[in-house]
């Protein structure tokens, strides 16, 4: 028996040939953006599928998502397919725990302004006070304590910082015993002592706005905030006002709240309504935290354990719960 897969992205040769490498001789893989009714797709790699691509696949019962998380629309249009079930990829879980711990160190020492001074031969950040800030033995709250947020806590350990965690689910067994976990609903009582918050959340209709004045005030004062999950986690103005009015220290960020509508707005659109380029306590990324040379492998390698779990009819991992939405 054979397993049939298709790929909806284009792949570039080397890539597929890595995949194709990895997978069991039962498993049938093609690629491109066109599915025509009456094929016999069993397993579709989408992030954004259309409908038309769902009823396409009659023999269809599993949808993987590429990426880490899965776009509203595509929650939106699964819950309208409760037969197919959906599992997403964590291979750049890695790259993104090592941006936030880049954009914490980042933030706390002030890099991005003491560097663009010194390019221009300016040596006096050396001789002023200096606004770094020593995170050795601060508390530091990550929210989501998943396959990135774990990587985060285990680098703040390691620069020997106080970690907590929070997330959805606890049940009472964790890689870490230094850390501490702690309920989702505790959030409002642990904001009071996290001089730094890194967000690792994904998007759903629960934590959209989660970090609004109200609970950006519980920070204490001079606290630093790290996103690198979705930027509407993080309301947009009291985040600017935040960090423009010195109630947030500083601030690294890699995810926002304007995005280019096609290629030739890459170059000319600005990712917020608010001038967070004019603050200097702020170090900005453009959502390019998930990417790193050579991670096209590492991610045809993760897709290939999915689907050689399938054809062996194994439990496959990283199903998504279309209720929650993630």
């Amino acid at each position: 028996m054979s397993l049939i897969a298709h790929i909806l992205r284009p792949l570039d040769e080397e890539p597929l040939a890595h995949l194709q490498s990895l997978l069991h001789p039962s498993i049938q893989v093609s690629v491109g953006p066109e599915l025509h009714s009456g094929n016999k797709v069993e397993i579709l790699v989408a992030g954004w599928p259309k409908q038309d691509h769902l009823d396409a696949c009659s023999n269809l019962h599993i949808l993987i998502i590429p990426f880490a998380g899965v776009p509203k629309e595509t929650i939106d249009l699964m819950r309208t397919y409760p037969q197919i079930s959906v599992h997403n990829l964590h291979y750049n879980a890695a790259a993104t725990a090592e941006m936030a711990i880049s954009l914490l160190l980042a933030a706390a020492k002030f890099l991005v302004p003491i560097d663009r001074a010194f390019r221009q031969h300016d040596w006096t950040p050396r001789y002023e006070p200096n606004p770094a800030l020593l995170l050795e033995n601060r508390s530091v709250l990550v929210l989501g304590y998943g396959a990135i947020g774990i990587r985060v806590a285990r680098a703040c350990l390691g620069l020997g910082m106080r970690v907590k965690a929070l997330r959805r689910e606890f049940n009472g067994s964790e890689p870490d015993s230094e850390v501490e976990i702690h309920p989702s609903n505790e959030l409002r009582q642990l904001l009071p002592e996290a001089e730094v918050l890194i967000v690792c959340l994904p998007l759903t209709p629960e934590t959209d706005g989660l970090i609004d004045e109200n609970t950006l005030d519980l920070l204490p004062e001079g606290a630093i905030l790290v996103n690198v999950a979705r930027g509407s986690i993080v309301n947009e103005s009291a985040l600017f006002q935040a960090l423009r009015d010195g109630r947030l220290y500083a601030a690294g960020l890699d995810v926002w709240y304007r995005y280019p509508e096609d290629e030739s707005a890459r170059s000319r659109t600005a990712p917020s309504q608010f001038p967070f380029h004019e603050l200097e306590n702020v170090v900005m990324s453009p959502h390019r935290a998930g990417g790193a040379k050579g991670l096209e492998f590492r991610r045809m390698e993760k897709l290939a354990e999915l689907l050689n779990a399938a054809a062996r009819g194994d439990q496959i991992p990283n199903r998504v719960d279309i209720s929650l939405g993630y």
